[in-house]
């Protein structure tokens, strides 16, 4: 009861000191990416991305913010929310789809299989939204673990070392992310082979991993004036008081 009621009070000054903006962008592209990998965005043989690809960045970018700030473990804890707060997205989604009602593009076209295709979509197949969940939050604890032993190792500071954590952390964790999910769903029900698993996961990874390249000054910039505004205080005194330091302490 006190590891709970202490891990308790953690997410309520981690909750307090992390910017809404931010874990609000971490939540919407959690959702979106989860809603968005039913529909393919590039299928070739060695390389499939589904449409949750253009906002992937967003998350993970979210994590290094966070890390850079106020910890690898915190990073998890945000993640591990939010795969919460999807899940409660997607039994509603799944609960308000088995209601009777019509949706408006079936009055345009006519058609029921219209309905019950979209009834479908957003109701979300079982197993995507398992494979989904799983893969992410192995991703997140990965990138944050990474992003956190890098961190011990490089003091310097500056772009270069938040370059170093967030690339290294990204690639590492989009490719965990990719091959959790397609051993879990396309091994199994889209008939993939462990060649294409290992290869896609890995091609996946890499064009993950450029969009981080492209907006990692974005999330440098912002996380440094977290840090000259002394963003998140209350939450790096409330560890440091338990004896761990956090963030650029770390």
């Amino acid at each position: 009861m006190n590891i709970i009621k202490r891990e308790l009070e953690d997410y309520r000054a981690l909750l307090r000191s992390i910017p809404g903006l931010v874990i609000s962008l971490f939540f919407i592209s959690v959702i979106m990416m989860n809603l968005l990998a039913n529909k393919e965005f590039v299928s070739w043989k060695y390389l499939a991305l589904d449409c949750g690809f253009p906002l992937s960045w967003v998350s993970f970018l979210c994590m290094d913010m966070i890390c850079k700030r106020f910890g690898g473990k915190a990073a998890a804890k945000i993640s591990i929310l939010a795969m919460a707060v999807n899940a409660s997205v997607c039994l509603l989604l799944w609960l308000l789809m088995k209601t009777p009602g019509m949706w408006g593009e079936y009055y345009a076209s006519g058609s029921m299989e219209v309905n019950e295709a979209l009834n479908n979509t957003f109701g979300g197949a079982w197993y995507v939204v398992l494979g989904s969940s799983i893969a992410m939050v192995l991703a997140a604890l990965t990138n944050s673990a990474i992003n956190e032993a890098i961190a011990r190792r490089i003091k310097k500071g500056g772009y270069k070392e938040f370059a170093a954590r967030s690339f290294a952390s990204t690639m590492l964790g989009q490719f965990v992310d990719n091959f959790a999910f397609a051993t879990i769903v396309s091994l199994h029900f889209f008939g993939w082979t462990w060649t294409q698993v290992l290869i896609c996961s890995l091609t996946g990874a890499v064009m993950e991993l450029l969009c981080e390249v492209v907006f990692s000054p974005v999330g440098y910039r912002v996380s440094r004036n977290w840090e000259k505004d002394n963003v998140g205080a209350q939450y790096i005194e409330y560890r440091k008081a338990h004896g761990v330091p956090v963030g650029e302490a770390a």
